[in-house]
């Protein structure tokens, strides 16, 4: 494992902070409540990522590998609740009574992360290529654990920040309009990513 420590810490950089559903979550909720009341979601990802991390090197890679439809059928409920989100933004300011007047909550972003198809493949494709089973096995769950963990709270941070940020240079609400289109097209954008 120490001569994959540059690569483990490379894939999680790059895993971790381009644009998927958890940072893009993040992004609409700093710019649209601010950071203070993102912090629930912030804990929800980290602690929700690292949970499914330590489940799937605890064997559930196993059960995915073995039975691919279990995979596809979370692909497909995770796909879905992805595009409500995107439906729930795209009308945040618009609607009113179908906005998302509240930031998400801790419990919705640790439980999404279960159906989160970017979360599971990150997570199985990391046990499978930086945790050797045989030889070193502890150690290996040890350091592929604190660097995603770490990778999870910077990467979330960062996003939440960034919206946070984009807010400075709110003029109209034209403008927060748009950039909640912009989020709400991301999202429908990683869902058509998960199928190609």
């Amino acid at each position: 494992m120490h001569n994959q420590i540059f690569t483990l810490i490379l894939f999680g950089v790059v895993t971790a902070f381009t644009p998927g559903p958890n940072n893009i979550s993040a992004a609409y909720s700093g710019f649209n409540f601010g950071f203070k009341k993102t912090i629930p979601l912030m804990l929800g990802v980290i602690f929700g990522w690292t949970s499914l991390l330590i489940a799937m090197e605890l064997g559930l890679v196993i059960i995915f590998q073995k039975f691919d439809f279990i995979q596809s059928t979370i692909r497909f409920f995770g796909s879905l609740f992805l595009i409500y989100l995107a439906y729930k933004i795209a009308l945040s300011n618009l609607d009113r009574t179908n906005s998302l007047k509240k930031p998400i909550r801790f419990i919705d972003m640790y439980l999404f992360q279960f159906i989160n198809p970017k979360s599971i493949i990150v997570a199985m494709t990391a046990v499978s290529i930086f945790i050797d089973t045989k030889e070193n096995y502890i150690r290996d769950v040890i350091y592929v654990t604190f660097i995603f963990f770490l990778m999870a709270v910077f990467s979330i941070s960062s996003w939440c920040l960034l919206g946070q940020y984009l807010r400075k240079f709110v003029t109209s609400k034209k403008f927060i309009k748009n950039f909640n289109y912009t989020m709400s097209f991301l999202l429908i954008v990683c869902v058509i990513l998960f199928y190609v």
